[in-house]
């Protein structure tokens, strides 16, 4: 009898045991988070995409109750920072910036990309948009959208466009303007945009396309004459200068269009992918927040993770198609 006592009581030991480490789990979730979260950003310290993920990180704080903090990743294109994320434990400790560029671009004009978005990341909620605007240097003999387009295609080959690069979105840009606009312009790719932004204020291209907010001061002093926008609607600061789409042109004023979302690695837990969800949104209507997006030129979103998904893949398969038809190979 004493010997059965003995086993019974280890047995219940053991189910008591079995049963905390199926339950801690759930507890984890529960009171996710316990420790600061990182957010990695996949390009330099400065930018758009670094500014208002600083923003939202430190306003998501006050729902979460731990630190967010920053994790500059640059490099690749966005390519290191975007891996670092999908490789990373799914415990809603490491989350990231995802951008039109890593979730839609470098997939489909990068070799070296490893990262599947829709099958290596979670997609949170969209959190901004960026505009774009369409310039031509004062040399230039044209002023607005059917002037330039007009002239262009009167001189195919004699006009430059400058990019960040082979394979990146402002070289995807191009090749779609030359195919929707049935026109030519030449592509000069740039070590990044900064580079291209330089060469357009000097005149060596002659069209070029920037975020609106890197750009505005140049636009303001009239060193770069703007004739369209890539923007949900009109930009409050360039009222005469319409949209893409306005002019008939809704796939270059979506592809025009920058935005970043927060993104997860796939197998976090949909309740901690909640939670961080609730979070972003919640921090995207701070009033301190729209107004400081605002003077950067910003749009908040906020949204449902299934739009972020429908975003990325209808963002692949457009990508896809515009590669396919300039007949581009992947770098």
């Amino acid at each position: 009898m004493q010997f059965s006592r003995r086993r019974l009581a280890a047995l219940s030991s053991l189910l008591g045991l079995l049963a905390f480490s199926a339950a801690a789990p759930v507890f984890a979730q529960d009171g996710y988070p316990q420790r600061p979260i990182k957010l990695v950003v996949p390009f330099a310290p400065g930018g758009s995409t670094d500014l208002v993920a600083r923003l939202v990180a430190d306003r998501m704080q006050a729902t979460l109750g731990q630190p967010v903090i920053v994790d500059n990743r640059a490099g690749g294109g966005g390519m290191i920072g975007s891996e670092a994320v999908s490789r990373a434990d799914a415990d809603g400790y490491t989350i990231g910036i995802g951008t039109v560029s890593t979730l839609t671009v470098n997939p489909v004009m990068l070799k070296a990309n490893r990262v599947d978005p829709l099958k290596d990341l979670a997609p949170i909620t969209v959190l901004a948009t960026v505009p774009s605007v369409f310039m031509v240097h004062p040399s230039f003999p044209a002023r607005s959208f059917e002037q330039v387009v007009a002239e262009v295609r009167a001189k195919p080959d004699n006009y430059n466009m400058g990019s960040s690069g082979p394979g990146s979105i402002s070289h995807l840009l191009i090749e779609a303007m030359n195919a929707d606009l049935k026109f030519k312009l030449r592509h000069i790719p740039y070590r990044g945009m900064g580079p291209a932004l330089t060469a357009a204020l000097a005149g060596e291209t002659q069209v070029s396309s920037d975020q609106y907010p890197s750009s505005a001061s140049y636009i303001k002093s009239g060193k770069l004459l703007p004739f369209a926008v890539g923007a949900q609607r009109r930009l409050d600061a360039l009222p005469s200068v319409p949209t893409l789409k306005e002019l008939g042109q809704p796939d270059l004023n979506e592809l025009a269009m920058t935005w970043f979302g927060l993104v997860a690695p796939v197998k976090t837990p949909p309740a901690i992918q909640k939670k961080l969800h609730d979070a972003a949104v919640a921090a995207l209507r701070d009033p301190a927040l729209l107004a400081r997006m605002k003077e950067l030129g910003v749009e908040a979103v906020g949204g449902s993770p299934e739009a972020f998904r429908a975003q990325i893949e209808s963002g692949l398969a457009r990508n896809r198609r515009i590669v396919q038809a300039a007949g581009i190979s992947p770098e």
